[in-house]
């Protein structure tokens, strides 16, 4: 009973919370462009299959990934598991005795970026737009990559407590000196990979992976050192694609010049 008292109360905010979307489009379509939407009915219940798709999402959230992500990172962190695999005492303990951390970190990151539903969306428009010269899955591959490689640097700034600023600095520039070597053609589409990563299955889980690091290493804040990873997890991704860009240039030069 209190699940569906909790489950009506998600409900009735997420309507309340899609209204005015609705409220933009339908006066625009009626008072702007003076014309009926086409297949009312259809649109009607597709309506109501996203604001029950979003209740029963954000429930899950919120008993699931939110609490999954902070667990793993709880336990991953304990003492008494960080001595029984290095044999040190918590107050002996350095950066590189977390390395599972930095393993699960990169698996999670890989994991959940590889399910995104927006980023196969946007691979398989890439893949009909360019021909076939952008394949799905080399795109999926290389924005996980990206991901993984992201997160777990982002980890260890949480572990070691090195300032953000300084990785977010130096990845943009690496970004802008890739962007000069690439084709015209892939840049603007590296650059929107980094969005659609920052989407619906990673942000849960990776927001609740930094706080529940930042809580739980000795000395960290999670206020100020919990929040960052999903600013990895939205720049490597465009390293990842302009480097799969430049690996596939490469390998084209490489062919016609034998």
């Amino acid at each position: 009973m209190n699940f569906l008292l909790e489950l009506g109360q998600v409900l009735v905010e997420t309507i309340r919370d899609v209204l005015p979307i609705l409220a933009i489009i339908g006066g625009f379509q009626f008072f702007v462009i003076r014309r009926p939407i086409p297949n009312l009915k259809r649109v009607a219940l597709g309506v109501v299959y996203v604001i029950l798709g979003l209740a029963l999402f954000l429930k899950g959230l919120e008993q699931a990934l939110f609490p999954l992500g902070k667990l793993m990172a709880q336990q991953l962190t304990d003492p008494d598991f960080l001595q029984g695999i290095t044999g040190r005492a918590a107050e002996q303990l350095g950066w590189g005795d977390y390395y599972w951390v930095y393993v699960f970190a990169f698996a999670i990151g890989f994991s959940t970026t590889i399910a995104e539903p927006s980023l196969l969306a946007v691979a398989i428009k890439a893949q009909e737009v360019s021909g076939g010269a952008i394949s799905v899955r080399g795109l999926r591959v290389s924005v996980a990559l990206g991901v993984a490689v992201g997160i777990t640097l982002g980890c260890f700034r949480i572990v070691s407590g090195t300032p953000l600023y300084l990785y977010i600095i130096a990845g943009y520039v690496l970004v802008m000196v890739q962007t000069l070597f690439v084709p015209r053609g892939i840049i603007a589409l590296a650059y929107d990979s980094g969005g659609v990563t920052t989407s619906t299955v990673t942000v849960p889980i990776v927001a609740a992976l930094g706080l529940g690091l930042a809580t739980h290493v000795p000395g960290r804040s999670p206020i100020l050192d919990g929040f960052g990873l999903i600013a990895f997890a939205s720049l490597f991704p465009i390293m990842g694609v302009l480097a799969y860009a430049q690996l596939s240039q490469w390998r084209h030069e490489r062919k016609l010049s034998k």
